[in-house]
Parts: structure tokens; C-alpha cells; sequence
């Protein structure tokens, strides 16, 4: 999965403007983060029409403020630089619970 460097909510239109972008915020410390992250590679491969980023909450803390991202970990999915949706809590996610969330967003998006 792709890192996300430091950037500001700006900057990140140009990474998420062509075709379809998943965030995926966490943090090192982050327990629940953990337990999502070694699902994640099955999750990109089901869903390969999506770009998943990685995005360190603490190393990205002035984006995520500015996307209200005060859980994690939290996904936000882009279609074409715009939000299509957003699974943004400080809950505990399990792979089936991202899959879903996903799957509503193709309903949405196509």
C-alpha cells in the first residue's frame, strides 16, 4: 500500500482527482489499526478498481483535522476528486465491516 506523505487537505485533490482513492487512516500506536491492517492486502485485492493509501494520522494530524477525521482507523473512499463516502469512527473494524462499506460505495459511485 502507498504512504501518504505530509500534505495538506489541498494538495491532497491532486493525489485523489483520477479515478478511484481509498485513505486508509491508522497509526503505529493504534490498536485497533492493527487488527485491521493485516486484512487490508485481501481487501486491496478484491477491490483493485480502488488505489488504497496508507495515511499516518500522527505524521498527517493538520489533514486529518481538516477532513474530521477523529477516530481511526477510518477510511475515506474519492471517486475523481470527490468524497463518495466515509467509514470515520474510532471503532474497531473488522474485514467484513470494510468490505461492506465498499460495497455500499458501488452503488453510490458507478
Amino acid at each position: 500500500m502507498e504512504q501518504l506523505p505530509k500534505m495538506s487537505a489541498a494538495e491532497l485533490k491532486d493525489v485523489v482527482k483520477d479515478g478511484k482513492t481509498m485513505l486508509f487512516f491508522s497509526a503505529t500506536w493504534c490498536p485497533d489499526c492493527a487488527f485491521i491492517k493485516p486484512a487490508m492486502p485481501e481487501i486491496e485485492a478484491e477491490y483493485s478498481d480502488f488505489k488504497f493509501i496508507a495515511v499516518d494520522r500522527d505524521e498527517n494530524i493538520d489533514l486529518a483535522i481538516e477532513l474530521n477525521v477523529f477516530g481511526i482507523p477510518s477510511f475515506i473512499a474519492y471517486a475523481d476528486g470527490e468524497e463518495i463516502g466515509r467509514l470515520v469512527n474510532k471503532d474497531r473494524k473488522t474485514k467484513a465491516e470494510v468490505e461492506e462499506f465498499i460495497n455500499s460505495l458501488a452503488t453510490n459511485a458507478d
